[in-house]
């Protein structure tokens, strides 16, 4: 600790920081968030998202801020952590991304060595790279969306963020943004590496149901590959929305669409033994037995506790064959 304490009284000498306790800039506790990230809102739907890279633990707890129908922040290079808070406040207090963002820097001693971004929920854009960021350090701002990087390899990394950004709206905004990630470690990244990301998507519009207004919220934390990982993170939220809308199918007895539910997440997991199971319980439900048995057979062998979790189906209703099938079933080897 006495050691991590040290380079971080270095740094700000470095940057000229090192002032009385009374004009704290920085402490021990905040993180060094040296890292690229962006901001974005979808004009197609009105959804926000911020996404974040870094050579640093856990990112994603100290850089992405979102809230529904607000906003959505990224606070980096030496992070000022209540820059999240603080500015989606300000933000649903009324005021617009800059304003926000001038507040919030306008008390902070610390301004010349922050990096801020924010796109509030009009798709306004304002951002921050204060002049004693780490080199290579820079942000680039387009339509309703602003790119960030500091500490960078090269300064081609935001540059290529917000190209890729903006060639690839044709994909899901959610994939979109990840691109623009993918971009910048193609193009250099963290000249540290890379070591955590994370991937904040909220609606454009709050709604009743608050805890569903956070549509994607991945993290990454400690990985040689987070980037690869943070895809394939988003590739199995696709997967299980369509796990989802299976299980609503069979709530409302539609186990047709129910099929077609698990089976399109099947597709995309094809070794994921659950999505497997559920399938092969649908097409039991809708009488297709013999495609059920040949589905369920290599689950049973490889986990044995399908088949017990099969036995208790029946109770519940989410197994509704003939007492007979479900003997056929449990007998399978």
């Amino acid at each position: 600790m006495l050691l991590k304490t040290r380079l971080y009284l270095a740094a700000l000498l470095v940057l000229g920081l090192a002032r009385p306790a009374a004009a704290q800039v920085y402490t021990a506790s905040d993180p060094l968030a040296h890292t690229f990230s962006i901001v974005a809102r979808d004009p197609a739907t009105g959804d926000m998202a911020v996404a974040v890279q870094s050579h640093w633990f856990s990112v994603g707890t100290a850089v992405s801020w979102g809230e529904a129908g607000v906003g959505v922040v990224a606070t980096q290079s030496f992070v000022n952590k209540s820059f999240g808070t603080r500015g989606l406040a300000l933000l649903k207090s009324g005021k617009t991304a800059q304003q926000a963002l001038d507040e919030l820097l306008a008390t902070d001693e610390g301004r010349d060595v922050r990096q801020v971004a924010i796109v509030d929920a009009r798709g306004n854009v304002a951002t921050h790279t204060g002049n004693k960021c780490v080199d290579m350090a820079g942000h680039q701002k387009g339509s309703q969306f602003s790119v960030q990087a500091n500490m960078m390899l090269t300064d081609k990394v935001w540059p290529a963020m917000a190209k890729a950004y903006e060639q690839n709206a044709r994909l899901p905004f959610a994939e979109r943004v990840l691109s623009a990630l993918e971009a910048a470690q193609a193009a250099g990244g963290d000249i540290r590496g890379k070591q955590s990301a994370a991937l904040l998507v909220v609606r454009g519009q709050a709604t009743a149901a608050p805890w569903d207004d956070r549509l994607i919220d991945l993290r990454v934390d400690d990985s040689a590959a987070p980037l690869p990982e943070l895809a394939r993170l988003l590739r199995l939220t696709r997967a299980y929305d369509h796990m989802n809308a299976g299980d609503l199918a069979v709530e409302k007895n539609d186990m047709t669409r129910a099929i077609e539910e698990y089976q399109a997440a099947e597709k995309m997991f094809p070794q994921n033994l659950e999505m497997q199971y559920w399938h092969a319980i649908s097409l039991a439900n809708k009488q297709q037995l013999p495609a059920a048995l040949a589905l369920l057979k290599p689950i049973f062998r490889q986990e044995p506790n399908w088949r017990t979790l099969t036995e208790r189906l029946p109770k519940v209703g989410l197994l509704t064959v003939s007492a007979a099938e479900l003997q056929q079933i449990l007998a399978l080897k």
